[in-house]
């Protein structure tokens, strides 16, 4: 409890203080003061419209891709696996390439083809994994589902590559701009509708920290302890890819977050997936609300994609980590 309580904190400190810095300084109060009208409220404005979103969306993109890292590290037992492992990412790129590419202009619900495109890409690319993984056995095989999803990864970046070719200038910078990652949302829609599959996938993340405990040791002895490994893997591998398609729908591929976040979480809590999971899950939020009040700050009143920021962060990170435990 006081684990959970501390991580907490520090999530709810991070989306009650975000919104409030910037490089135009507003005041709470003032955002507040119905003696105001909205329409002449600039600080309310700036509140609800411009960063109050972007808070929001960072806290559920790095809440989904922590809590991707933990599953799929725990069921392909590799600490070095990631929401990019099995190619889910690199179809949410494709698909979104797609769309900019070919100018599809269309929306539903508030959702632009750009978000929707993204999200039929990542789960493409799963059921191409996932299917060579259980074509040649009953469940789902480990190895193939690491080499099937690496090499999905590469073929996908080569397709998103040939896309890019195909567009002209003013695409392929939108292009390469999603490519780094961006919590730019511009209205609350996009939000619920990634909030949608997010809170579906977090169901399925409920039903499994004794299950991750078990399997992480090995599938023999978690089928020894009444386990059913099948559907348990199902349920964790659809669940973790569901989340992280609807995080790259929202944000763009922004890298990192699904790697280190469950290594710093592990360093705390220990190995307990009761602790572990919702733990990644506060501190993904937090970090990734953190770098993203980096990244439109630092060089203020220019905004950095969030991408870069938690490259910049992650790849040290990860390094003394690796040294860490060498």
């Amino acid at each position: 409890m006081w684990t959970l309580f501390g991580f907490g904190t520090l999530a709810f400190l991070a989306c009650l203080l975000a919104p409030l810095v910037g490089s135009t300084p507003i005041h709470l109060g003032t955002v507040f003061d119905r003696s105001i009208q909205y329409a002449d409220n600039i600080d309310a404005q700036i509140f609800f419209v411009a960063r109050l979103p972007r808070v929001i969306a960072a806290a559920l993109v790095g809440s989904s891709l922590a809590l991707a890292g933990v599953v799929f590290q725990a069921l392909l037992r590799n600490p070095l696996a990631s929401p990019d492992t099995l190619g889910v990412s690199a179809g949410a790129s494709l698909g979104a390439m797609v769309a900019i590419t070919f100018n599809l202009d269309f929306s539903l619900l508030g959702v632009s083809a750009v978000p929707m495109a993204s999200f039929v890409g990542s789960f493409g690319a799963l059921g191409i994994v996932y299917g060579l993984s259980a074509a040649r056995r009953r469940g789902t095989s480990t190895v193939v589902l690491l080499l099937g999803g690496i090499t999905v990864q590469a073929l996908l970046s080569a397709v998103i590559a040939f896309v890019q070719y195909l567009a002209d200038f003013t695409q392929t910078f939108r292009n390469v701009r999603w490519l780094m990652g961006s919590l730019d949302v511009a209205s609350y829609a996009p939000i619920a509708a990634a909030l949608v599959p997010m809170t579906i996938s977090w169901v399925g993340f409920a039903s499994l920290p004794r299950v991750l405990d078990l399997i992480s040791v090995g599938s023999d002895s978690a089928a020894a302890r009444g386990v059913d490994v099948e559907q348990a893997e199902r349920v964790a591998l659809v669940s973790a890819s569901l989340t992280t398609g609807a995080a790259v729908a929202l944000a763009g591929p922004v890298s990192f977050v699904g790697l280190i976040v469950p290594h710093l979480v592990r360093l705390v809590v220990g190995a307990d997936h009761r602790l572990v999971l919702p733990a990644s899950a506060l501190f993904g939020a937090a970090f990734l609300i953190g770098c993203d009040l980096v990244a439109r700050t630092i060089i203020a009143p220019l905004e950095l994609p969030v991408g870069i920021i938690t490259a910049i962060i992650g790849g040290p990170v990860f390094l003394w980590l690796l040294f860490r435990r060498s």
